[in-house]
């Protein structure tokens, strides 16, 4: 349970609606995660009971509101490593779908459990943030009273800043996933994982 709403948190931070995509070129990092979270907060909050009767629904907005936001191929190619050389960019563009449709069904219902914006913190930036890599360090209250650390790494792209991976308590998506999917990819190939992501036949582990 508590993986679930901390990745769900993840899901919520990666999303944004069209009025934030729009805005994307020229807001800072910090700026779009904390647009990013007023818009599904306002949208969780006032269709909260129906997406708890159906969970399908809440999904599909994840779905449609996630794409502007990331960096599906970078991420993708980071979360294959050294296994995703030759891999066409159809290829990647197909695998980086299947891993977002993998995060939003296994993860959106974890937002049920994120009922307001005083769970959650955006630290002030420190340390030395780049083009190439600035991390958005938040925290979220659990129900137990303590804080975890989630910390989303951008880098700025030419349609301007994207998510590429988040760090929660500690723990990378990026190498978590490719310490698992990569062995996969190298013994099956990457058209026979992506088909297996796709019909739910691949287990992963958040840790």
């Amino acid at each position: 349970m508590r993986n679930k709403l901390l990745f769900g948190v993840m899901v919520l931070l990666m999303v944004t609606g069209q009025a934030v995509a729009v805005a994307t070129d020229a807001s800072d990092p910090v700026s779009i995660i904390q647009e990013a979270t007023n818009h599904i907060l306002g949208v969780l909050e006032s269709h909260r009971e129906e997406f708890t009767e159906n969970p399908k629904l809440l999904r599909e907005v994840v779905r449609n509101d996630l794409m502007p936001l990331i960096d599906l191929d970078y991420s993708a190619r980071l979360i294959l490593g050294k296994s995703g050389r030759g891999v066409s960019a159809q290829q990647l563009s197909e695998f980086s779908a299947a891993m977002s449709n993998l995060l939003v069904n296994r993860y959106a219902d974890g937002l049920l459990q994120f009922r307001s914006d005083e769970q959650l913190q955006v630290l002030p930036m420190k340390g030395k943030n780049t083009d190439k890599l600035t991390r958005v360090r938040t925290r979220i209250k659990l129900p137990s009273g303590s804080y975890a650390p989630i910390d989303y790494a951008f880098r700025k792209t030419n349609e301007g800043w994207k998510a590429f991976d988040v760090t929660v308590e500690g723990i990378s998506y990026v190498i978590t996933f490719r310490n698992q999917i990569s062995p996969r990819v190298v013994a099956d190939g990457i058209d026979k994982v992506t088909a297996d992501i796709n019909a739910g036949n691949v287990s992963l582990d958040e840790q």
